[in-house]
């Protein structure tokens, strides 16, 4: 069995990625999907290595297992705000765009707001108490709904403002529900090792590759 449970929200960060890419001056809706889940592709990056760690622990929460031992870097406002500023460099010096950057890196940041709504006390400012989190994960009918409403609100104004091709949009969207409903309804497990970090990193980068397919077709105006 897989465990079920991310960090924060799943699909929902990636509404950010695509209202932001509704801005003519944005970068390319890959870029801002990545931008999205840096936080957490990093947080398992970590975990995978011992520097960060977490545990799924029965009824942590009505939706989510997860606990966070210990995610200072990833899972703290400071570490969010320099992780939002290392990935706006390398955007700004690739399109020489001041308005792609801050975009960029706005997103990146948009993160660790979004998972103050769902957690469980368990997020931090600098990394150190107090310990933040709304903890809508303990309503599960006010929360799933709402992801839901966010991601493909997100992407609907994404597609009325930039009109990519239909055929990568529904594939994306396609593979979204897919990846939530796992998070939401498949086996639960209480394994925290490796395998999990990694699927959850791939599932990341999947949806990162299907945003960049559908970024291609889109109108003119999107950034590399």
């Amino acid at each position: 069995m897989r465990p079920r449970g991310d960090p924060g929200m799943f699909i929902g960060h990636w509404s950010a990625a695509f209202a932001a890419g509704a801005h003519p001056k944005a970068p390319r809706l890959g870029t801002l999907a990545i931008a999205a889940q840096l936080v957490d592709i990093a947080f398992f990056a970590l975990a995978m290595i011992g520097v960060e760690h977490f545990r799924f622990v029965p009824g942590a929460t009505a939706s989510n297992w997860l606990m966070l031992d210990f995610a200072p870097y990833t899972h703290s406002l400071l570490g969010g705000a320099v992780f939002a500023l290392a990935f706006a460099l390398p955007v700004w010096l690739a399109t020489r765009s001041r308005p792609a950057a801050l975009i960029a890196g706005a997103v990146v940041l948009s993160h660790w707001l979004l998972d103050l709504v769902v957690h469980r006390p368990d997020l931090t400012i600098a990394g150190v108490p107090p310990m933040l989190g709304l903890g809508l994960w303990n309503a599960p009918l006010i929360e799933k709904p709402l992801e839901l409403g966010l991601t493909f609100g997100a992407l609907a104004f994404y597609v009325r403002k930039r009109r990519p091709r239909a055929l990568p949009v529904a594939v994306l969207c396609i593979v979204l529900l897919l990846v939530q409903a796992i998070d939401w309804f498949g086996p639960r497990s209480t394994d925290a090792g490796p395998s999990a970090s990694l699927t959850a990193i791939f599932a990341y980068l999947l949806v990162a590759a299907l945003c960049q397919w559908a970024g291609r077709s889109a109108l003119s105006g999107e950034r590399p």
